[in-house]
């Protein structure tokens, strides 16, 4: 029987996240999209709050009680990115590569890895998954990885690789001839070219490159054993909690205005489309929270659970990209104006259906 009760846990850190992303990262969230970048004091205090080390068992260094959670993984995205989204994506990062060695990496792996995720700042992760080409499939890519004795070759180019200049290591899944591998190349390998900063509708502070691999060799350790696609349903948990946060935010904004809102001397709460309108985003926050959730549960449960991760993503997406325009349409002209917060959600919101291995639980 599916029970979405929190444990006490679980409670304690979404008060924590909550008030987190309440009270420092909405607050910077507009200054962050028009500086494009995450301010370093954000970071730092996430750091301290130990989102990153709380995921990582107490066998390996870290503080998290046994197996993490998928769906405590996805109530920290949710709640980080009701904040916001880019700011949230960036401060989550490290997990791209935390989540894959715990879930795919030998034990020699996880004692060599992971220890580089605790210590006592930032340390930021990144993954390369989407294509730059029509008809990408996770499961069809035209990056490769090639065995040529102690050493793998990786050509391919990759899009929207999330902090690819910062971190000290990308973790790039490429087709090996027998499905997909994920394979840790270290900044400034020979064979990767990282591209220009990217320049998107929308996650103005995060910052994406373009990547190349040409001939890029990495010992065979570099490769991160598995089945790579428990990666991309973990991504797809957490991508779709966070587009919950964001339709959460936009929600609850429109809420606010509406009902302090004149119009023709009454509050447009009380007119019967905007009432209906609001009715209809928490409708679909909450079925897509829920549908969500139960992907989480699955996860955890021990299944595969790629028709409950399939059905969450899509819906999803699809969602958010409709209850932030809502949003939007709420404010009216002023919803336009970049001095409300709703654009932002609405540029932010339309990223769903591209994202693809940007974060994980």
């Amino acid at each position: 029987m599916i029970d979405f009760e929190l444990d006490e846990e679980q409670q304690l850190i979404v008060e924590t996240v909550n008030k987190f992303a309440a009270d420092q990262i909405r607050p910077a969230a507009r200054e962050a999209d028009e500086a494009a970048t995450v301010p370093q004091r954000l970071v730092d205090a996430a750091w301290e709050l130990g989102f990153i080390q709380g995921s990582i068992p107490e066998a390996y260094g870290g503080y998290g009680s046994g197996d993490p959670s998928a769906i405590t993984g996805a109530l920290v995205a949710e709640g980080l990115a009701e904040g916001d989204l880019a700011i949230a994506l960036h401060l989550l990062s490290p997990r791209l590569i935390v989540d894959a060695v715990l879930r795919m990496g030998s034990e020699e792996q996880k004692r060599q890895i992971l220890p580089a995720y605790l210590g006592d700042s930032f340390v930021p992760g990144s993954a390369a998954v989407v294509e730059p080409r029509m008809g990408f499939h996770f499961l069809s890519m035209k990056t490769t990885a090639r065995q040529e004795g102690s050493e793998y070759v990786l050509d391919g180019e990759k899009c929207m690789v999330l902090l690819a200049a910062e971190a000290p290591n990308i973790l790039v899944y490429a087709a090996t001839g027998d499905g997909i591998g994920a394979f840790l190349v270290p900044a400034g390998a020979a064979g990767l070219e990282i591209g220009e900063r990217e320049k998107s509708l929308g996650l103005h502070a995060l910052a994406t490159y373009g990547i190349k691999l040409s001939g890029c060799r990495v010992p065979a350790s570099a490769r991160i054993g598995g089945d790579a696609a428990v990666m991309l349903r973990r991504a797809r948990v957490a991508q779709s909690a966070m587009a919950v946060g964001v339709a959460k935010a936009s929600l609850d904004y429109a809420i606010v205005y509406a009902k302090d809102r004149d119009a023709f001397g009454v509050k447009i709460a009380q007119k019967q489309a905007i009432a209906f309108m609001l009715a209809d985003m928490a409708i679909e926050t909450e079925a897509a929270r829920l549908l969500n959730w139960e992907a989480a549960w699955s996860i955890d449960q021990g299944t595969e659970a790629s028709r409950e991760v399939a059905l969450a993503h899509r819906y999803c997406a699809d969602m958010v990209m409709k209850v932030t325009d809502n949003g939007l349409q709420v404010l009216g002209g002023h919803g336009f104006i970049r001095d409300h917060p709703v654009e932002q959600w609405v540029r932010n919101g339309r990223g769903f259906s591209v994202f693809e291995g940007m974060a994980s639980v």
